[in-house]
């Protein structure tokens, strides 16, 4: 009695054991991968940019001085270290301007992509599990939506409902959800059938228990790649709208209303329009990096032994 006791104390104990080792082996891995961590730090840097903007711009992002206009970045002849990427074609400071526009960038591909994965795992999870009438209606719901480019369909509600912050994020949240929903329910048809899935449904678990407990862990390793994926779509597509001026607006500095504003300078002012393409270029791959590095982290196989 008093082994089977100490037994099943060790249990638990072990098992806790095992999984602060498959945490510890997934860091170490990601720690390893120095492409991954290069790309951790400009993500970084980016998030303490946008959080810190007020405190980190050296200048109103928005205060104009037609006396300083296009003015070259510091290192240049005729430069200042008063404005170290320059000054735009109406005297605006182009650093805080660049960090200005991390904010809006990285709400909009953040919050997207969040409102698209919430979509897209609630559709594909009752698709791929429930079956029957329920998945053929979802899906071709999603195939009448992929029927239509994603880039024209934002473009054509942001004209109806008018340009802002929140219309940009609904639009690109629900534009988006198709890849999740695809995804998630392919992985869900080849669980719902496993064994832990069956005795489940034999203990008497119900349908959404199911999909809640034992389906959507199963899932959250693709949808860390994708959602990341989609945060650079969004960040990408937010400055596409706002360089076609159906984006936020104008007041609200961002990248793409800084590149459509600098695409008229390019052959005199390189600045205004080559440092709001890099910090969006780099935002982008960093994102884009940073999700297949996470993808084997979140891998619940990728350290089983």
């Amino acid at each position: 009695m008093t082994v089977t006791s100490a037994t099943a104390a060790t249990a638990p104990a072990a098992g806790a054991v095992r999984q602060r080792s498959t945490r510890a082996a997934a860091v170490q891995a990601l720690l390893h991968n120095r492409l991954a961590v290069a790309a951790l730090a400009v993500l970084a840097v980016m998030l303490i940019a946008a959080v810190f903007a007020p405190l980190i711009a050296p200048a109103d992002p928005n205060a104009q001085d037609l006396l300083m206009r296009l003015k070259p970045p510091a290192w240049e002849h005729g430069g200042s270290s008063a404005h170290l990427l320059g000054t735009d074609q109406l005297g605006r400071d182009m650093l805080s301007r660049v960090i200005y526009g991390t904010r809006v960038s990285l709400l909009v591909g953040a919050s997207a992509a969040l409102l698209a994965g919430v979509i897209g795992t609630l559709v594909g999870l009752a698709s791929g599990y429930l079956g029957g009438w329920t998945d053929k209606v979802l899906m071709r719901l999603a195939d009448v939506q992929l029927a239509f480019p994603a880039i024209l369909l934002a473009l054509a509600i942001v004209g109806f409902l008018g340009s802002g912050l929140w219309y940009v994020i609904l639009v690109l949240g629900f534009t988006g959800w198709v890849s999740y929903a695809r995804v998630v329910r392919s992985e869900v048809l080849s669980l719902r059938s496993r064994d832990f899935v069956t005795e489940a449904r034999a203990i008497g678990a119900t349908d959404p228990a199911i999909m809640r407990r034992h389906l959507l862990p199963n899932v959250m390793a693709p949808l860390a790649t994708i959602g990341t994926l989609h945060i650079a779509a969004a960040i990408v597509a937010e400055a596409s709208l706002s360089y076609l001026g159906l984006g936020v607006p104008k007041e609200t500095v961002t990248w793409g209303s800084m590149l459509a504003d600098g695409q008229l300078y390019l052959g005199t002012s390189w600045w205004v329009a080559v440092f709001p393409g890099v910090a969006l270029m780099l935002t982008s791959l960093a994102v884009n990096i940073t999700g297949d590095a996470l993808r084997d982290v979140a891998d619940p196989k990728a350290y089983r032994r």
